[in-house]
């Protein structure tokens, strides 16, 4: 059986690394939306990056301290633009994760009861991209009353690229610094599973993420899977 909380943790770090690849190409960026078309623009100050590929998963209200998938609103968008948000609902049906599969989850019902809305959108999106493979999400403000919107989208140029020793060391050590999770072990071993062009491995409390150009990483558990330490292998080098 998997839980939501499950699914936050198996999407943390891939989806982490992710969004460093979209600042990696357009930097800080304002962002348009066009659901009708659909097109979705990031407005950097060098460049715009544009995509159809867009999905709406729902948005996080503050009036009603809940959020609304978007499949909830039947009629209201384009179906093509609603597929993964039914994906994750299918996946949620499946495997009994009520936040996928209910129309209407309140804040409150979320692991650590959150208020704010941002925080609410993230932690759906983040299920939501476990539960379907889309990795890449973008949130923003819609409106004047403080609701957000969560997207997932598609583009070629914010694919991963292989994996190489000093950004996927980055990843884990801040990752696992500043991201929430219920399970740091599990949310590393799904990163090795789920990253293309590394595999993982245990033995006793260690963690071993392994790659291209002889990358070793060795990370460290207590008896609570919270993660104690690292050292890194990165072509012939060490960092601890």
């Amino acid at each position: 059986m998997v839980t939501f909380t499950d699914l936050m943790d198996d999407a943390a770090l891939l989806s982490f690394e992710h969004q460093l690849r979209m600042m990696d190409v357009v930097g800080l960026a304002a962002w348009s939306l066009d659901l009708d078309e659909p097109r979705f623009d990031l407005i950097g100050d060098e460049r715009t990056l544009t995509t159809g590929d867009v999905q709406l998963l729902g948005t996080a209200a503050p009036g009603p301290q809940s959020w609304l998938w978007s499949w909830a609103n039947p009629g209201t968008y384009r179906p093509d633009v609603l597929a993964v948000a039914l994906r994750a609902r299918e996946f949620g049906e499946k495997h009994g994760v009520a936040e996928l599969a209910e129309p209407e989850v309140p804040f409150a019902s979320l692991p650590g009861s959150p208020t704010e809305p941002a925080v609410v959108a993230s932690y759906m999106m983040e299920a939501a991209k476990a539960a379907t493979g889309w990795y890449t999400g973008y949130q923003g403000p819609v409106g004047d009353a403080g609701t957000r919107i969560g997207l997932l989208l598609r583009h070629p140029e914010l694919s991963l690229p292989a994996p190489e020793g000093p950004r996927v060391s980055r990843v884990l050590q801040q990752g696992l610094t500043e991201l929430r999770f219920g399970d740091q072990r599990r949310g590393v071993h799904a990163y090795g599973r789920r990253r293309d062009g590394l595999e993982v491995m245990h033995s006793g409390d260690v963690t071993r993420i392994t790659g291209p150009d002889s990358l070793t990483i060795d990370l460290r558990f207590d008896d609570l899977n919270r993660f104690t330490a690292m050292s890194a292998h990165l072509g012939g080098s060490k960092t601890p």
